[in-house]
């Protein structure tokens, strides 16, 4: 199954598309990966639909990436004597820890963590930011805040502090029985962190998963933003949640966040995924606005590795239709003739370092030569990464002797992976590659491709060696 495309598709499961059929629909229409959103999947859903999904990965003999999302901490305010009450602009309003149904003077907030965080002047965001109050009066028991703009609350709505730096981790005890659910199966690729505020929220993941995962933290709160190079370095991947985010920043300020993420992301050669709200009105509708449109091309002239949908292939009455406009959307702009200058102009310098310099040189022979494609042995999938990073023009093919390398790097900008046995000799390198160039379709008798490895061959982290060969007649190779 190839792909016509360098963006990659995430694609979220939910009651729309909880089912194999539906699944192996995603995929045809271009979904290279899925999420498991597990604030709502139980360990039993999660794992039915990890089997749909190794059921559909079998037929197509294509690798397919499972992210599971872990909820993270959820804050909310309590219950309401009538259910919601009806509040005035100027007035003021206190939240406390007296576990008592509320009114229009005060609320239960069961969240003693922000009771002794926030100082007064620090910003309370209720239900996605449609009620605003600003803290008066802090005493670590109670929170007296003057109403800023809304007039409603409710049972149980989402508190968000955009001015708080809160003492509580990423992990809740919810997320940590669902990660040792999700590092058990042995088939979940990746795990999204939600709400991470710092560096060390990633440590007790790193210790939970022991590698068997890979870790993407999901950048929604400002506060990752001011430590945001020591989390991507700790990170193996990077999720721009625009959704949280919008709420507890300027809304005007997100699109700029958006670019600056992305491309530090590339700097280091580590995967970014831009989600929320890309074509929201699919949900609904059997097409998108002009407008979210424009917002899945500017991700992809961006660079982004991925763009994800959420509810639209979650919970919408056109979850294939959604898949197949992105990736509709994704071909024509890659087709654009100012995308290439656009990327080329991004381009990161190399780091000093020996797959950095073959990822660079294999793309300068591969473009100057117009060769086929270049093709990447990889074990770790370090060097598929450093290849990608240079966001070649010419297709790149990732081939990996391990299942679950193919499997977590089917995330990443423009790498086709293929499962193969890793090469005895150097001629069965040359000859493997060209036959799967071949039978993948990216390349004919006669065409010429380049090939990176390392030898001695099997060595992880040792690729150092660029070797240019020509697909013979019949499939195998030459030099």
């Amino acid at each position: 199954m190839k792909r016509n495309r360098k963006v990659k598709i995430l694609a979220t499961l939910g009651p729309a598309s909880n089912n194999e059929t539906m699944i192996e629909k995603l995929h045809r229409a271009g979904a290279d990966l899925f999420r498991i959103n597990m604030s709502h999947a139980s360990h039993d859903v999660m794992r039915s639909l990890i089997g749909m999904i190794r059921a559909v990965e079998a037929r197509s003999g294509r690798p397919i990436g499972i992210l599971a999302d872990l909820q993270g901490p959820k804050l909310r305010v309590g219950k309401f004597a009538a259910g919601s009450a009806e509040l005035t602009a100027g007035q003021t309003f206190t939240l406390d820890n007296r576990d008592e149904p509320g009114d229009s003077t005060r609320v239960y907030l069961p969240h003693p963590e922000i009771l002794e965080a926030v100082k007064p002047g620090h910003r309370l965001l209720i239900d996605d930011g449609k009620l605003h109050l600003q803290a008066v009066e802090c005493d670590g028991t109670s929170i007296v805040a003057k109403v800023v703009a809304g007039t409603k609350i409710s049972d149980k709505k989402g508190v968000s502090l955009p001015d708080t730096l809160l003492g509580i981790g990423a992990l809740t005890d919810k997320d940590r029985a669902d990660l040792d659910a999700v590092v058990a199966t042995g088939s979940v690729d990746w795990v999204a962190l939600s709400f991470v505020q710092r560096p060390e929220d990633l440590a007790e993941v790193r210790k939970i998963s022991r590698g068997k995962v890979g870790l993407m933290s999901k950048i929604e709160k400002p506060q990752a933003l001011e430590r945001i190079d020591e989390i991507i370095e700790m990170s193996d991947a990077l999720m721009v949640a625009r959704g949280d985010l919008g709420v507890e920043m300027p809304l005007e300020a997100v699109p700029g966040i958006q670019k600056q993420l992305t491309r530090a992301c590339r700097r280091v050669g580590k995967p970014v995924v831009v989600a929320t709200q890309m074509l929201e009105s699919m949900i609904s509708a059997p097409v998108p606005t002009r407008a979210e449109v424009s917002d899945v091309a500017t991700a992809v002239f961006e660079g982004a590795d991925a763009v994800m949908l959420s509810a639209e292939s979650a919970s919408g009455q056109y979850p294939v239709e959604a898949v197949r406009t992105m990736a509709s959307i994704a071909s024509t702009v890659e087709r654009d003739p100012y995308y290439s200058n656009i990327i080329h102009a991004q381009r990161p310098k190399p780091e000093p370092t020996g797959a950095d310099a073959i990822s660079l040189a294999s793309r300068e022979i591969a473009e100057t030569l117009k060769l086929s494609a270049i093709v990447c042995y990889t074990g770790s999938g370090n060097t598929g990464l450093r290849a990608a990073r240079e966001r070649p023009e010419v297709p790149v093919l990732a081939l990996s002797p391990i299942i679950e390398t193919a499997r977590r790097l089917s995330v990443v900008w423009g790498l086709h992976c293929v499962v193969t046995e890793d090469a005895r000799d150097l001629d069965d390198m040359v000859n493997r590659a060209c036959r799967i160039v071949h039978h993948e379709g990216f390349g004919n008798p006669g065409d010429r491709i380049i090939i990176t490895a390392g030898v001695p061959l099997g060595t992880p982290g040792a690729t150092n060696m660029l070797r240019i060969a020509y697909i013979a007649s019949d499939g195998q190779g030459g030099v």
